[in-house]
Parts: structure tokens; sequence; C-alpha cells
């Protein structure tokens, strides 16, 4: 039986929404790419050939000891996560293997954390190709750039696909780019957006303004969350990275942008909520003035993984096909920060391509 077999960096809330998901929609029946095909939350019962029942956990890295040495099925639930229990996870027999440390615990978030990374590049290249593992998921927390570059030298070595869903410059880097293009290996990034997230109601907002001749002014996007996330962007340092993907996010990459910030409190209380506030001043016809304010709320970690779980059995197919470097429509469909930004018709013909192989 083929299978997609999936190691993931960081047992955080996102690989725990990811391996509840798995669990909660493996039975769903669908023979079709289309949304019409599955139950609620669930974009693609069927990507590129794969069901979500071929997916299969392999592999899983994290400095946290009161995770490492655990079963994946069990480190889920180890604090600090706080993600939404929505499934029962049988025993995986995946252990939690004690990964790198390197920049992955920022100031913040040191005091939640009882860091041990003492992994090399072997070692992790090792678990990987010892556990037969295809696609490799970067779940760092924001900032972890020199990290991120660990694993995907790791995910060379090993001969993974590899997943950026977190801030770092992979897939925008020329050199990784060029490094997996010649290794024939897939590569997508940089920053996951959420299937129905602040990013994506931001830029749907500027596109129909924009589209009907309305100028921006400016506009801002305040999010707040509880859960490690936000605390990791307490420091500045680490924002930053995330402040310039979700800019990008919101204009697609083209067209001049208007002055904008981006800014995250940490309210723990909200767990794993995230409350977004969007603002948006323009000019209309005749320059007279536009605003426009919304607020959302979602669920974080889960609306993250309907996207991963598309995008995870998307790599094993050009994984499958032989593609190397940056797969362009799964990094347009769902990265914030993709290198090469594609419009909706163009993503869905790469997409159909990979499905039709």
């Amino acid at each position: 039986m083929r299978t997609v077999n999936v190691g993931v960096i960081g047992v955080g809330n996102c690989a725990s929404s990811l391996v509840q998901g798995v669990e909660f929609y493996a039975s769903t029946a669908g023979s079709g790419d289309g949304p019409e095909a599955g139950p609620a939350g669930l974009t693609h019962p069927v990507c590129a050939g794969y069901a979500v029942s071929d997916v299969r956990f392999t592999a899983a890295f994290d400095v946290h000891t009161a995770k490492t040495g655990r079963d994946l099925s069990e480190a889920i639930w180890a604090p600090p996560n706080n993600a939404r229990a929505f499934a029962k996870v049988p025993h995986l027999g995946v252990e939690v293997t004690e990964g790198a440390l390197s920049d992955g615990v920022g100031r913040s978030a040191a005091d939640q954390v009882d860091a041990r990374g003492t992994a090399t590049v072997d070692d992790i290249a090792r678990r990987l190709r010892d556990s037969g593992t295809h696609v490799l998921v970067n779940f760092l927390p924001v900032g972890s750039q020199a990290a991120s570059e660990l694993y995907a030298r790791a995910a060379l070595r090993a001969g993974c696909a590899f997943l950026n869903c977190i801030p770092s410059v992979i897939a925008r880097s020329p050199r990784w780019a060029g490094r997996f293009a010649e290794a024939g290996l897939p590569l997508a990034g940089d920053d996951l957006k959420s299937q129905f997230g602040a990013t994506l109601v931001h830029r749907a907002l500027v596109d129909v303004l924009t589209r009907n001749g309305v100028r921006l002014r400016s506009t801002y996007q305040l999010l707040g969350g509880g859960n490690m996330d936000f605390l990791n962007m307490q420091d500045a340092e680490r924002m930053a990275s995330k402040k310039a993907t979700k800019t990008q996010g919101m204009y697609g990459g083209s067209g001049e942008a208007a002055p904008s910030h981006v800014g995250a409190d940490f309210i723990p209380f909200l767990a794993d909520r995230k409350v977004a506030f969007i603002r948006v001043e323009a000019e209309g016809f005749g320059g007279t003035p536009l605003e426009i304010d919304l607020r959302m709320e979602v669920d974080d970690s889960p609306s993250a993984a309907g996207n991963v779980l598309d995008a995870v059995r998307y790599l094993k197919a050009a994984l499958d096909r032989g593609l190397g470097g940056v797969v362009d429509p799964v990094s347009a469909a769902v990265m914030k920060a993709t290198p090469t930004p594609l419009d909706e018709a163009a993503i869905e013909a790469g997409l159909a391509a990979l499905s039709d192989g």
C-alpha cells in the first residue's frame, strides 16, 4: 500500500492538531479532490491520489524532556501544549526523539521548556532514513532560522521532502532552493497560512478593494493568543520574521503595499484560540474615505493543520515524480511568503498537474 510517511519537527500544538486530524478524518470516504467530496473542515479527502488514511507518522523530534522518549500519541498532550482535543489518538509506535536545540527556544519561552537537544544533523538524518520518512514538516517556534537550516540539511541527507511551516527563510533562499533542486527533492515554504485565518481574510479584503479601484491608505492586523507561538513572538527579533511574512501574505507579493502594521500579544487565558483585529483605511471615488474594521476568532492550530495535511500529500506526489526544488503551486497555495506568487488559476493548474502526474 502506498503511504505518505511524515516526520514532524516540534511536537507542539500544530503537530497535535495534525496528528488528531489524521485520526479524525482517516475513515472518511471520498474519491474526488473537490471540497464537496468530504466532511466539514477537510478540503481534500484525496490529494494527488493519496487519501487521509494513507498518511503515517514515522518520526518526531523535540527538545522538551517532557515529550522526548514518549510515544507521539502521548507527547501531543504534554504541557505547554494547549490545543483543543477533538480526536482520540491510539498508540502510534512513534517515539519522540531528542532533536537539535540550536536557536529553537527563545527567551520568552525558556522557562516553559526543560530543553535538551544534543542531536546532530547525522543523527536526525539517520532517524529519518531508518524510519522511511518521506516528508519532514517544520513546526519549530517562530524565529528558529539556524535550527530550521539544520533540519533542512538533515532532510537533504536523508532524501526527504521538506515543508517549512514557519517564517524562517528556506524556500525563499536561492541557496536552499538550489540545494533541494540539485538533490531532486521537493521543498515548500515559507510560513504556513491557516485554512481560514487572518492572513487569508486580510488578503481577500485587499484584493477586492484594489480590484474595484479603491486605493489603500493604511492597514493593520493585531493578533492575540495564548499558545507558545504567541509567547515566542514576544521576542522582538523573532517577531520580525513573522511581520515580514504576514505583510507579504496580505499583498500576495505583488502590487504596491500601503503602510502596514502587524502586532501580536500573548494572552494566556486564550489558550490555543487566536483573536484578530483587522483595520483597513482607503480612498474611494473622488478621494472619499472608506474604513473597514473586522474581528475574527479561530482555534489557531486546527486551522493550520488542514493545509499541512494537504501539503504533505502533494509533496509526496512531487517526490514520486522526481521533482526537485521549490514546488511553487504547493507553496503558493498554503504559504504566506511563497518564493513565486501565483494567481488562483495557476495554483489550481499546478496542483492538478501533480494530481494527474
